[in-house]
């Protein structure tokens, strides 16, 4: 299959085939199929498809950073091109900001029909994005020093309100359920997340969305390819060392459940390292003959994401389910591995709802 030009620069198919990484990697966490891996073969691989559970970094939990980071730049590159139409900041914000409370209320939606009842949460992917995007946006025009020290400053920010803000009982930095996090949730929305998620996660995490600008900024200049691929590199492993080394030296320890500055800046490096590889295998040496089994995927990003997480989840799966083990329960295969096949069956079925809807060109757009 070849890619549509109309729908995917060549320039950017990088952005594309992430954004399709990323929620293909979701959808699989929503089809069950890593709890299903886990249950019949626990070690050390499938553990990193789970979030660490406090201190410490695993594959899983570089997925929503990715996820912000993208975000941003896909923000910067449709900011560019609407400048160059002679769409101006002022008249973009207006887009952005009912981009954002749309972000929101899904975000926070989405938690009413985990609940299947009406709640009050904040700890949504999107709940964040709509604040960390109007965050980035606000400093796109600046250039690209002040936003990196603009970013720096979000994480001092953090380390000082972690560190000075000691409320009784919410005097512990670094310690689950008994941070100045914890405080600030307490105070939003009378309760603590049971998994130790913090609302204001917003201020560290709207770095990576301002890096994810800077990339996307970097990804449509006029620089040489490998100038482009050599920033993110150096980016990404300054970010990643500085992250590692205030953790090995016991400064800021690696939790990404209250998204520490550590924790952040890891992050962040380990995507623009991700960045710039696919960027180099992708729109550099042109190694694209798969890339559309992620950008179908990616193109519906947000469509996909509420998908899985409301239909799929609710109704998909279950009704999956129901098929795959009656019909394949008759082989006598043991229950686990009738939960991995059921759980890559449905995954399949949404990859080809999307499928589906790129074949017809039909874009939900928020």
């Amino acid at each position: 299959m070849s890619i549509d030009a109309s729908h995917s620069s060549p320039r950017l198919l990088s952005l594309d085939v992430l954004r399709g990484i990323i929620m293909l990697l979701l959808a699989a966490e929503s089809c069950t199929l890593y709890e299903a891996v886990n249950h019949q073969a626990p070690g050390w691989l499938i553990y990193q498809f789970f979030h660490h559970p406090w201190h410490g970094l695993r594959f899983w939990d570089l997925v929503q950073p990715a996820f912000m980071t993208m975000a941003g730049a896909a923000m910067y590159i449709a900011y560019q091109a609407k400048i160059s139409r002679g769409i101006s900041w002022q008249q973009n914000f207006w887009h952005i900001l009912i981009r954002c409370v749309k972000l929101f209320i899904f975000g926070t939606a989405l938690h009413c029909v985990y609940a299947g009842k009406l709640v009050w949460e904040l700890w949504n992917v999107l709940t964040q994005l709509s604040v960390t995007t109007l965050i980035a946006y606000s400093i796109i025009r600046r250039s690209v020093v002040f936003q990196i020290l603009f970013s720096i400053c979000l994480l001092l920010l953090t380390e000082v309100l972690y560190r000075t803000v000691l409320m009784p009982g919410f005097d512990k930095p670094f310690t689950q359920f008994e941070s100045f996090g914890n405080w600030v949730d307490l105070k939003l929305m009378g309760k603590i997340n049971t998994d130790g998620w913090v609302a204001i996660n917003i201020i560290p995490t709207a770095a990576h969305t301002i890096w994810g600008v800077l990339a996307g900024r970097l990804l449509v200049s006029k620089a040489t390819a490998a100038s482009k691929i050599k920033y993110l590199v150096l980016a990404g492993i300054a970010a990643l060392a500085a992250g590692l080394v205030l953790n090995g030296l016991a400064i800021t320890p690696i939790i990404k459940r209250i998204a520490t500055s550590s924790f952040t800046l890891a992050a962040g490096g380990w995507v623009l390292l991700w960045m710039a590889l696919l960027y180099w295998i992708t729109d550099v040496k042109q190694y694209k003959q798969y890339a559309w089994i992620f950008v179908v995927v990616g193109m519906n990003a947000i469509f996909i994401y509420l998908f899985f997480e409301t239909v799929g989840v609710q109704w998909l799966n279950k009704t999956i389910a129901i098929f795959v083990k009656g019909f394949v329960g008759y082989t006598g295969l043991a229950e686990g591995w009738l939960n991995i096949i059921t759980a890559i069956v449905s995954l399949w079925v949404e990859w080809h709802i999307c499928y589906w809807l790129y074949k017809k060109k039909i874009f939900f757009k928020l």
